[in-house]
């Protein structure tokens, strides 16, 4: 049997995975629904398949959900809170003419992370997760900031936002899962997923229904599309907030680079687009850190 210490590389992959399918079909619904819009989505949808999968988990495991103590509602309302201004902030990167410059940016999440982590839940970094950290981050840095690119104000701060967020929202969450405890990493996962979305849902839909409702009708009429958008984020939050139960954030959210190979791979194969020099060295420095962050665990 796998030794579950190692299952949150699994986990990771398969939501990094999921979430780069997910990306692209948000990344469509943004010309008809907006940043807001296509923002909520994500969340809307994905409740009711969190839900879903809460009640797959309570058979499986014969348990019912765990009361959540008053110290878990802190975390998870700044996950919550966290993970919607990252999302808005990266769908909102997307229609950036700076957007590649943007992305860069974005993915110094896991530097951003590690420090969060240690300063609010005393995560320990190790000197080669550190390094880890350090050598896959900039091989996506290099990968993104191509000859010929300029970056800006805008184009840094917008960035460096997103990266915080995503950051802050992991800890968060993180926090949340190990404050509900229980016997189950699996029950308290699910229960942190479904709780986050339903706070996400709850709140966006207030905002829209009081500052555009137009926006609102919109997505209800976008349902198709919406809907599958909304099952893969609930999927890919599902096995990131399992993979956030075993593991700390900061080796999380670094192996999740390997959404950027996952990328170059559909780049190279299916759309024939070939790979240059310095895509291939930051290619080289993302699999460098991440078999070191996983030989450093």
């Amino acid at each position: 049997m796998l030794d579950s210490s190692w299952l949150w590389i699994v986990f990771t992959v398969i939501a990094a995975a999921a979430q780069t399918v997910r990306n692209a079909t948000q990344r469509e619904l943004t010309a008809k629904l907006g940043t807001v819009g296509a923002t909520h989505v994500r969340f809307l949808f994905g409740f009711p398949f969190a839900f879903v999968f809460l009640a797959a988990v309570m058979i499986a495991l014969g348990q019912e959900p765990p009361l959540p103590p008053l110290v878990f509602w802190p975390w998870v309302i700044v996950g919550a809170l966290a993970q919607v201004a990252a999302t808005a902030l990266m769908l909102a990167a997307m229609n950036d003419r700076s957007f590649v410059v943007v992305y860069a940016y974005i993915k110094t999440e896991p530097v951003q992370v590690a420090l969060f982590g240690l300063v609010f839940l005393g995560d320990v970094v190790t000197p080669g997760m550190a390094a880890a950290i350090l050598i896959a981050t900039a091989g996506v840095v290099i990968m993104a900031l191509k000859p010929g690119t300029s970056s800006d104000s805008k184009a840094t701060l917008l960035g460096l936002a997103a990266g915080a967020m995503f950051a802050l929202s992991a800890v968060g969450f993180r926090g949340a899962i190990l404050r509900l405890g229980g016997p189950s990493y699996v029950m308290a996962a699910t229960v942190t997923v479904v709780v986050g979305l339903l706070l996400q849902s709850v709140l966006l839909s207030l905002y829209l229904r009081l500052r555009n409702p137009d926006v609102l009708a919109a997505i209800v009429r976008a349902w198709r599309p919406s809907l599958f958008a909304g099952f893969m984020g609930a999927f890919a939050s599902q096995f990131w907030f399992l993979a956030f139960a075993l593991a700390t954030a900061a080796s999380v959210r670094t192996l999740a680079l390997v959404e950027v190979l996952f990328a170059q791979a559909i780049s190279r194969f299916v759309f024939k687009q070939a790979t240059t020099p310095r895509e291939a060295v930051g290619i080289v420095l993302i699999v460098i850190g991440v078999v070191l962050l996983l030989w450093a665990q």
